[in-house]
């Protein structure tokens, strides 16, 4: 019987052909070979989830269909390099998918040539960055954000020491307001940083100002659980601070009687929605009054500046056993836009 010839090359020619396919259709970037000319000549399954159309739609068809209009000429220009030879680092640019969505991705070029060595078109291996785009934007963001506390703690620690030292009978009274404040500071910039910069339980910044005063039972906290935006976080922050520490020398935390209160509550203020905290103070009867701080650091900070800061108004009440610090304003400077519960529609 005649034998029949048996190419062992060309079965491992093609096995290898059959691998490499494999790997490709298998990839989990999208990768598309294409003419110098542009047309599409091969379009695995990661191309097809990555911009929308399916290998039959992009076959014979010009590669410019997933290139947005003003990245038609670097196309160009980048057939024209992989034509005469030049090498093609990896770089990131933008693709069109079929919805008219624009994709970040991150392009690898390599030629493709012919069985002399000729370079008939190119392989490309696209990846889609988005997240990575996403990470690099919030990480910009946490940067500005970062600059201007910074900015901020400066200022609010300059006015810090001038006030300390206007109220301060002596160097040692002057040191220990001004680390008091200052650890304040740090103990709410410590809570927004473990937060992530999305907010912090308003509660949470109350229990944290009071814990170095030791306030024990005579404290209570009321109000509903609500993510304070960051400055927020720094303006009520150093304003409980204050609070319990004219609390220590004229109040409550003085005379270990009475009790404070801390509520707090959303409410509808007209077109829009308002926000108030209020600090109550009341001791035992026949206490001395509590009395409310009338200079220095204190009484810029619960007078003026987080009333400032936070568009806020405040309302102070003393007399008679009994001290209110009240502060009120609009909902969206205090708290993080997912703390504010949309209001109901008029179908709902």
């Amino acid at each position: 019987m005649p034998s029949h010839p048996f190419d062992e090359d060309a079965v491992a020619n093609d096995v290898l052909r059959a691998r490499l396919a494999a790997i490709v259709e298998s990839s989990f970037d999208a990768i598309i070979s294409k003419d110098l000319d542009g047309t599409v000549r091969t379009w695995n399954g990661a191309a097809e989830r990555l911009f929308g159309y399916m290998a039959e739609e992009m076959m014979e068809q010009s590669i410019l269909t997933i290139i947005p209009p003003h990245l038609h000429d670097e196309e160009w220009r980048l057939l024209d390099r992989v034509g005469r030879g030049e090498r093609i680092e990896p770089f990131e640019t933008v693709r069109q998918r079929k919805d008219g969505s624009y994709v970040p991705v991150s392009l690898t070029v390599s030629p493709i040539r012919n069985g002399v060595g000729k370079i008939v078109g190119a392989s490309v291996a696209a990846r889609d960055i988005t997240s990575n785009k996403e990470k690099e934007r919030r990480i910009r963001l946490l940067l500005r954000e970062v600059n201007h506390r910074v900015r901020n703690q400066y200022a609010i620690i300059l006015a810090m020491i001038r006030q300390s030292g206007s109220e301060a009978s002596n160097a040692a009274t002057f040191q220990k307001r001004l680390e008091e404040r200052i650890w304040a500071l740090s103990a709410s910039h410590d809570l927004i940083a473990s937060a992530d910069w999305k907010g912090v339980d308003l509660g949470g910044l109350v229990e944290t100002q009071m814990a170095p005063f030791h306030p024990g039972d005579t404290c209570e906290l009321a109000g509903p659980s609500l993510a304070l935006a960051p400055i927020a976080i720094e303006n009520l922050g150093m304003a409980v601070h204050e609070l319990a520490l004219n609390s220590l020398h004229n109040g409550v935390l003085k005379e270990r009687t009475g009790a404070i209160s801390v509520q707090w509550t959303l409410a509808e203020r007209g077109p829009i929605r308002g926000f108030s905290i209020t600090w109550e103070e009341r001791l035992a009867p026949g206490s001395k009054s509590p009395s409310f701080p009338q200079a220095g650091f204190g009484a810029v900070v619960l007078r003026r500046s987080v009333a400032q800061a936070l568009s806020a108004t405040v309302d102070i009440v003393c007399g008679d056993g009994m001290l209110r610090w009240r502060l009120a304003g609009p909902a969206d400077r205090f708290l993080e836009p997912t703390a504010i519960e949309p209001r109901p529609t008029d179908g709902a």
